[in-house]
This record gives C-alpha cells, structure tokens and sequence, in this order.
C-alpha cells in the first residue's frame, strides 16, 4: 500500500551558516525521505529557516540592515550548502512568512477558546541602556549553586544546575555589559499540565524511541509546569493578536513552520491540500527529524498545541545524537567546526553523506566524525568493495563484447541471494538504522568481489575460445553492481544517477531489483567515485581553523553575538595594495602587501577566484587595521581586507572614497 508522508528536519536558525552538525540531521532525513520515495510512496520534506528573536534583531542592528534582508540573505545561503550535499526538499521556507503568521495566530485562538491560555506577571532580567528584557542566553553571572562565574542565565557548565536568570549572582547584560534590573511584566502561558495524560500515552505510542519516552516519563511523572509562550517588545516576530507589545515566544512559531512551509507548498500543486496532512485524524503520516537537545519542544509543547488546536499529532519523532569530531566537540581553533561551504571546497559531498550512513543507527547515542575512519571507510568500502566491482567488469564488456550484456545471468543464485535481501535492508531504513543496511550492502558487495576473484577475467581474456564466459562473468558482475548501487540509491544520489548512465537505463527503481539486465548496451566507463586523500581532509582542517580567540560558543545550539561596545572597537582605515601575488599552495588566497600610510603589513585575503593580483597593484582598499595577527600554513596574516558577495568571481572589494589617502580612518 503506497503511504502518504510528511517529512521535516528541525529548522536552522538564521544565527550562522550550515556545518557539520545541521547536514548530520539533514542528510539523515534526505536519505529517509529518499528511501520512500524509492519504494514508491508519496514523500514531501519541507523545511525552513528559524528566524525570530532578540537574536534576529540585534544581528540585523549590528549589520546596519533590515531584519527581512538579513534573514533572507541567510536563507538563500543556507539553502545553497544543504542542497550542495544533495538534500532535495520539495520546499525550504522561511518561519518569518504570512502563511506561518496566520497558522499561529488561528492555533493561539483555538488554544484560547479551549481554555488554554492564562496571563500572569513575570520577573525578569531588564537591561535598562538597551530598553528589553534579556533572554536567558544573553545574561551572564555567578551560578547560583556553586559559584562558578560566567555562566549563562539558565544553566551552569560547570555543575550542571539549572535555574532563573534571576537568581544569578553579579549578572550582566551580554547585550550592553551593564548590570540588569529585575522587573515585572505580564506573559501569556499555555496550560501544559492539561495534556499530561494525553503525553503520557502519546509518548508510549510508538512516536518515539524508547529511550526518548523514558526521558519524557521522566519530567511527566514530576508534573508539567504552564509554558510562557511571549516575550516584550522590542522583539523580531509576530505580535500576539489583541497586543501592542507581545510576541509570540521563537519556540511557539517555530514548530508552526513546518504547517506554513508545507502551506507554501500545497498553494502552488493542486494535488495537495493542506487539512489532508494537518487535520485531526488525517490518515497521512508526519515525521519530524530532531536533535536530543529540543526533544521537550518537539515531544510535549508541540503535540499538545496541536491536540489543543484540534490539529494532528506527528506520527513519529525521530531523534538522534550530537556529533563530535576527533572526539571532541566541534572546535574553529583545531579547525574541527567543519562549515559545509568549507567542506564543499575540498571534496566529494556523496563520501560524507556515504560516512554518516556509516553511522547512523536510529537510537540518540552522539557521533563522531573521525578523520581516519572517514578515509578507511570510503576508501576501503565505497570505492574498494562497491564501485571496484563495476571498474573490474566495465572494461572487458567495452573491449570484448562490443559493449553488450550477456542474454543469461552466469549464477542465477547468486544474483537471487543479492536480490532477496531487499526486504531485510528496507527494515533497516525504515527503522532508521542506516548503518546496519550499509553493513549489508558491503556484506554483498563482497559476494560480489569474491565471485570476480574466483572467475579472474582477466586471466580468462587471454585464453583462446572464452569471449563468451568473460562476457558471463562480468556481465553478472555488473548486474550485482546495479542491485547494489539501488540499495544504496538513498545514500548516494549522485552515484545512483551516474551508474544509470553508466549502464544506460534509466533511474535507478527499487521495484526493478528483481529485474536483471540481459543482452543491453553499456556506456564506456568513467570513475565514478574516486578516492579521498589524507591530503584533501588534512587540507579541509587546515582551511577551517581560526584563531582560539574565535572558538568561543562554538557549539551546535550555540548563539554568540558582540556587543555595541565591542564593535566599536574594530578600527577601518584605507590602505593601499602595494603588492599582490597568488598563493600557489592555496586554492582561494592572495598575498597582499598593504601601505597603511606608517608602514607596510602582509594579508591573506581569499579574493583568489575573482581578482588577477595585477590588477589590485596601487588600488586602496578598507582593512580592519588592529585584527590580531594569525599565523596561517602560508605566513602570518597581519589584517583583514574588507569584500562583499556570495564567492567565486562575485566578491567585490570595498572601496574608500575619493581622494581617500593611506591611514586615513574609515568612519
């Protein structure tokens, strides 16, 4: 029976740009939702960028632009480095839209209809320079447990208390630096404990992993508490309909994305409609892909607005771990926070996608990325077992045999062993337990090889009269390639469609598993995956250190900002480009010689791509003049150019005005 799926990943805020973290949740969901639809089921994935919050408006503050600009400049960026991993969404919006302001408001009047929504006066953290209220990410002070400064306003680092901002000890504003005020002011609350018994039986459903509804029974059986579900202005968000300085809380619109992105969606395909997923006792599927660190969001606030909004609960959440590499938690300075744009530069986005497969096992247990193991597995599984079977036969089919496939499989129980094992790797997807099915799958593959080595072809071409077994041999050899490259269809999408070239067919199908290749035309043969060097993922850490000055919240969740103050601190002055050459070891660098009007200073600026290095000579230039100098592969960087642009040959450099001289300061 062909099933009707809804699909989501969690949705990432607007605060950076993509890395390691975000394609671990998304390349597991593409490789899900490529899964269904190759079986033959209706799958949509949508998604979006988060983008309400304090955060949202000092950034654009900060950047001297618009709230709207900034988040869709971020949008398109981020959507650029998803789908560079072959992450294909049927649509990636954005929760800042009419269609999510209007699913929010009607679910914030269903709720008070129902008798779900109270107000109540709150105390809190109030930065009187700046005039707002403080989220608890942008106060710091003492914990008020044991002591430890510089910790956050709702959690210590350092002996894992929670508690109120309010109750920390010399807090400060990380917005102004001041000393905040406690005040009061009124808040909307959702009355959570109402669902309690609802969650309980939901989360005992099956909608999640066991080990998620355990943590669950865990803050159920201690009673749920209301949830404060707006924030005072100034905020960047949707004002709570009947308010004048009342936002709806990020994480009350936030979930209402994925309506309003698939809303967005069903308004431009006549054959969908929206009620048919989101209507109470829908008889389509959702599922949520999610990180453990938002299970409380996504597990007991969202099923219960839904349920209290007659809407439908999702059918499952799927939650996973974190991911740490070289086991550790992702660090700029050892140049371990990987950006996918980074990433995107130096390889092949299907070997980290084939990587994560590796690892991915349906349960929340972190990951880790390992840079050796990385190289072993690709190497050694993906191009050594699986491609090595197609570049072993393609040869002498091309040479010997006119390009053409055998009329008859040369082992039809072979061929039947690597075909009745589709069920049993279709499990494993389904469960989510990718790494299992890859097991499999290389399992097979080295049936495959085993097969080849015994039948050796190439000793079997140089003997008079057995043109015809060689064209057998490989001929089946290319068939358990073809069934070996469909299971592994939603991992490697670019495989896939470079191997239905290869063998001139056409997409790869699951429902053709069962049905050989006899007697068709191949196409010569080129690589179709290639090794990865030491060198390359050597090159890609190098690429993505920077100094440990810059390694502060680095983590995935985290959300660091400057404040005015510092800001101010950066010193601009125009500088004259007296010299200009190429970095030959560096794929995007030049090396500039700037005259600062009182000497001479060298900086890497990663202009490569768009500038010939003669044509920058005497031109002036805007350098941020008191960066602390950083020591790169290439020499010691004493200073930062200033450019504009998306990349490639669209960066532009930053030109002083007129009559602009050497040293001058840039106001």
């Amino acid at each position: 029976m062909n099933r009707r799926i809804l699909v989501t990943s969690a949705l990432p805020y607007i605060n950076g740009p993509i890395h390691l973290g975000h394609l671990l949740e998304h390349v597991q969901t593409d490789i899900w939702v490529r899964f269904q639809k190759l079986r033959g089921h209706e799958c949509l994935y949508v998604c979006a960028d988060d983008t309400h919050g304090t955060g949202t408006m000092l950034l654009a503050e900060q950047a001297g632009v618009a709230a709207e600009d900034l988040i869709e400049g971020v949008r398109r960026e981020h959507v650029r480095d998803l789908t560079g991993f072959g992450i294909e969404y049927d649509n990636y919006y954005s929760t800042h839209s009419e269609e999510n302001r209007t699913l929010s408001e009607l679910i914030f009047e269903r709720l008070r209809e129902r008798g779900c929504i109270f107000t109540r006066n709150v105390a809190q953290l109030y930065d009187p320079e700046r005039g707002l209220f403080l989220a608890d990410r942008f106060v710091k002070g003492d914990c008020p447990r044991c002591g430890a400064a510089d910790q956050y306003g709702d959690n210590c680092d350092v002996c894992g208390a929670t508690y109120d901002a309010t109750e920390l000890g010399r807090p400060r504003s990380l917005v102004s630096g001041v000393e905040p005020e406690i005040r009061q002011s009124e808040h909307y609350f959702f009355d959570l404990p109402q669902f309690g018994d609802m969650l309980k039986g939901w989360t005992r459903s099956g909608a999640v992993q066991p080990e998620v509804a355990n943590k669950l029974a865990e803050w159920l059986d201690e009673g749920l508490k209301p949830w404060d579900i707006s924030r005072d202005a100034p905020y960047f968000g949707f004002l709570i309909p009947g308010t004048q300085d009342k936002y709806f809380y990020v994480w009350m619109d936030a979930p209402v994305g994925y309506m309003a992105s698939f809303k967005n969606l069903a308004d431009t395909r006549d054959d969908l409609e929206f009620d048919a997923f989101w209507a109470a006792g829908a008889d389509t599927e959702l599922h949520h892909f999610i990180g453990k660190d938002i299970i409380n969001f996504h597990t007991l606030f969202w099923p219960a607005m839904l349920e209290a909004a007659g809407l439908r609960k999702p059918t499952r959440v799927h939650t996973h771990g974190f991911l740490t590499v070289e086991g550790a938690k992702m660090s700029k300075s050892k140049g371990t926070f990987i950006l996918a744009s980074t990433y995107l530069e130096h390889l092949n986005p299907e070997c980290l996608r084939y990587y994560f497969a590796t690892k991915l096992n349906g349960t929340v247990d972190d990951y880790d990325f390992n840079s050796d193991d990385f190289v072993q597995r690709v190497n050694a599984d993906l191009v050594g077992k699986v491609v090595n079977i197609a570049s072993r036969c393609a040869g002498f089919i091309t040479r010997n045999a006119d390009g053409e496939l055998a009329l008859e499989l040369a082992d039809e129980a072979l061929w039947r062993r690597l075909v009745e094992a589709s069920e049993s790797i279709a499990e494993r997807y389904e469960a989510g337990q990718v790494s299992r099915a890859v097991r499999e799958i290389t399992a097979l593959a080295d049936l495959a090889n085993q097969y080849i080595a015994e039948r050796e072809p190439w000793k079997l071409v140089k003997q008079e009269g057995t043109e015809a077994e060689v064209q057998a041999v490989c001929s089946l050899g290319l068939n358990l390639f073809r069934i070996l490259a469909i299971y592994l269809t939603p991992i490697l999408p670019g495989l896939s469609k470079a191997v239905s070239t290869f063998l001139n067919v056409g997409p790869l199908r699951w429902s053709d598993i069962d049905q050989p290749l006899l007697g068709g035309r191949i196409n010569p043969y080129q690589a179709l995956l290639t090794r990865v060097e030491k060198k390359q993922v050597d090159r890609l850490v190098e690429a993505s250190k920077e100094s440990p000055a810059d390694d502060k919240d680095s983590g995935e969740g985290d959300q660091a900002h400057i404040t005015i103050d510092e800001f101010a601190k950066v010193q601009l002055k125009v500088a004259r480009i007296a010299e200009a050459e190429a970095v030959p070891e560096a794929d995007k660098l030049l090396r500039l010689q700037l005259d600062l009007g009182d000497g001479q200073r060298q900086v890497m600026a990663g202009i490569k791509s768009a500038y010939d290095p003669a044509s920058l000579i005497d031109r002036l230039v805007v350098v941020v003049a008191n960066l602390a100098p950083r020591k790169m592969r290439f020499g010691t960087s004493e200073g930062m150019i200033l450019a504009a642009g998306p990349g490639g040959k669209d960066i532009f450099l930053l030109s002083p005005d007129a009559g602009a001289t050497p040293g001058m300061d840039v106001k």
